[in-house]
């Protein structure tokens, strides 16, 4: 696991992207979790659910920790058809973190942020590993990944 944090912590150096970088001694892996390890609220995390499009390109939908995804808005809203969830072998082939550490930024994908994300101050994110989360704000997520901001929560 410590090889994916030091990837991400270079990257977030390399980019200079403004964030805080966590270590816990527990699990991170699911948003209850990662929300006891902060001792934050679930919706003051974000998941970063990796899809695939028809034609096999990685597309990843944040949204906060207590919403769900709706493929066919992500679908619409890329006019590539709808996408299905990516299996855990996909998500470290196409991002270079494993399922339960992917962060929203460092890799190519297209990435896409529900509004309602972008109304927080502050989130957590995942920070390469289960055991580490990134603190930034939405702002600069989206700065560092690129993404657009489009309702995607069902």
């Amino acid at each position: 696991m410590k090889e994916y944090e030091q990837k991400l912590q270079k990257y977030i150096k390399d980019n200079n992207i403004e964030c805080e970088y966590l270590k816990f001694e527990q699990s991170c892996h699911s948003v209850l979790e990662a929300a006891r390890a902060a001792k934050v609220e679930p919706n003051d995390c974000v998941k970063n659910i990796c899809l695939i499009d028809p034609e096999g390109k990685l597309i990843v939908a944040i949204v906060k920790g207590d919403d769900r995804v709706s493929t066919s808005r992500v679908g619409k809203a890329l006019n590539t058809g709808k996408p299905r969830i990516a299996t855990p072998e996909e998500i470290l082939e196409k991002t270079g973190y494993p399922c339960g550490g992917t962060p929203s930024f460092g890799y190519l994908a297209e990435f896409l942020i529900d509004p309602v994300v972008m109304e927080k101050e502050i989130i957590l994110s995942g920070g390469g590993s289960e055991y580490t989360l990134i603190k930034i704000a939405p702002s600069e997520l989206q700065k560092a990944n690129k993404g657009r901001v489009i309702k995607i929560r069902k």
